[in-house]
């Protein structure tokens, strides 16, 4: 048999995550490594699942009362240090532009990290009285953080996403919007990637620099670890006081406006990747994939073969994302292995026996189930099964969160749990931060988030056994 019988092999997922990981992402044809360190090339394969996200999230956006805007993606330094925390927390992570040309440049200039600074310049210029509030902008666009370590997606130095940045004319109204967005963020991950989530509230330490507030929905990945899928950040006035963000309020008085923020990034492409795969390769949600079923016609020498298969992706193409893979080049156990990597939801196979018997057959790539289908009833079926799917892989999440899911009461059986069972653990906490250290010292583990819903595990902190004030969830992470 010659090399293209077969598709090439991935790592096993059970041996080398990290490795089956980054298998995925190149054999699936997601993204691939370039020649600047550190930065990806994401592919038509990988950006079509961005796309989707990003289109399902900006109809989201737009009916909440988002407006799309675009801004440089360069920073002078001193706009960058106008708030302390801030410039504090990205310092480390900053690219710097210094010449133009052929000239040293007077001022150096950041390339965007986050765009907090430059929103706020901005909406200072712009803000004038309490009836231009609010301001509720966003940006679709791409960030540069030097990161030490990356990996594709999930760490990269450059990475697309989308920051949105609002002004409100009181602390209820900008907190209000805060959890709005968070509840979009759940809405995308949950609904359109079937990944289930953990809401909750980042302790002080762990906290976006220069937010009052940090709100979180948390993921669990294939191997325990957890992976923070996208936060919403009640400013304050943190921004507002330092650039001067006032407006005459409804006395005739200055005051300042309140400020909230929010992201999610392409790291979703690799929660996708981490919850859902599997040794055959990516699986992807059907709501998400931009292929929802593929057509692989068997016997294509047979005469009427082909020409049914595309009659039948004609007829379904209006209603699905379709493909029909007529490659004569390779043989149909090469194809139905190839679309298996590529974690298409559906395979539809039909040969001459099928087409005379009037069916044919439909392959579920979540469970490997065959189903027999009569062609007459097949734009019914496959909507009902790609419905299936989708409930399906959310439910297989939530059961490996429930496994993965366990209770600590002191740092014998926090350390025991973490390394026997690895994934969330839920422990009481002190409130101090030197607590915190230790426990991510002694064991990696970092809290994931204090959850809105509360549970009282025990009256005292896991680590030092004072009394507890919070019930925190904590983790490994990526």
């Amino acid at each position: 048999m010659s090399n293209q019988e077969y598709v090439k092999e991935i790592t096993n997922i059970e041996e080398n995550f990290a490795q089956w990981y980054t298998d995925i992402v190149l054999k699936a044809e997601l993204a691939d490594y370039t020649e600047t360190k550190g930065f990806i090339a994401i592919k038509p394969y990988g950006y079509a699942i961005w796309e989707n996200i990003r289109n399902y999230t900006d109809e989201k956006f737009k009916k909440s009362g988002v407006k799309n805007v675009y801004f440089p993606v360069l920073i002078p330094e001193s706009l960058l240090n106008k708030e302390k925390d801030h410039v504090k927390g990205f310092a480390p992570e900053v690219a710097w532009v210094t010449q133009g040309g052929e000239e040293e440049l007077e001022e150096k200039l950041c390339v965007r990290p986050t765009s907090e600074t430059m929103f706020s310049t901005l909406y200072a210029k712009w803000l004038k009285s309490w009836r231009d509030l609010p301001l509720v902008y966003n940006q679709w666009c791409s960030v540069l953080r030097w990161e030490k370590e990356t990996r594709p997606f999930l760490r990269s130095r450059e990475f697309l996403w989308q920051e949105g940045h609002t002004i409100h004319e009181t602390a209820k109204e900008a907190e209000e919007r805060t959890m709005q967005m968070l509840e979009i963020y759940a809405d995308v991950i949950e609904n359109l990637l079937a990944i289930p989530v953990l809401r909750g509230i980042k302790t002080e330490s762990e906290k976006f620099a220069g937010a009052e507030a940090t709100y979180t929905v948390e993921t669990l990945m294939h191997d325990g670890r957890a992976l923070q899928a996208g936060t919403s950040h009640y400013f304050g006035q943190n921004f507002t006081k330092p650039f001067h963000i006032t407006f005459q309020n409804r006395e005739g008085k200055e005051e300042y406006a309140y400020q909230t923020s929010w992201g999610i990034s392409t790291r979703l492409i690799g929660a996708v990747i981490m919850a859902h795969g599997d040794n055959r390769g990516l699986k992807l949600p059907p709501r998400v994939a931009p292929i929802q079923a593929v057509i692989v016609p068997v016997a294509m020498h047979k005469e009427g073969v082909k020409e049914k298969a595309q009659e039948i992706y004609n007829q379904l193409q209006e209603n699905f994302r379709m493909e029909i893979d007529v490659r004569d080049n390779v043989s149909p156990g090469y194809k139905f292995n190839d679309w298996e990597m590529k974690g298409v939801p559906v395979r539809i196979e039909i040969g001459p026996r099928d087409i005379q018997e009037g069916k044919c057959i439909m392959v579920r790539r979540d469970n490997q189930e065959k189903i027999e289908v009569p062609l007459a009833n097949l734009k019914e079926k496959l909507a009902e099964v790609l419905e299936t799917i989708h409930q399906s892989m959310f439910q297989e999440c939530e059961k490996r969160v429930a496994q993965k899911t366990t209770i600590a009461t002191n740092m014998q059986e926090f350390e025991k749990n973490l390394n026997e069972n690895q994934g969330y653990i839920k422990a009481m906490w002190c409130g101090d931060a030197a607590c915190e250290e230790k426990i991510k010292n002694a064991t990696g583990a970092k809290s994931r988030c204090i959850p809105f819903k509360e549970e009282h595990i025990s009256d005292t902190c896991v680590c030092c056994g004072k009394p507890a004030k919070h019930m925190v969830v904590w983790g490994r992470q990526y």
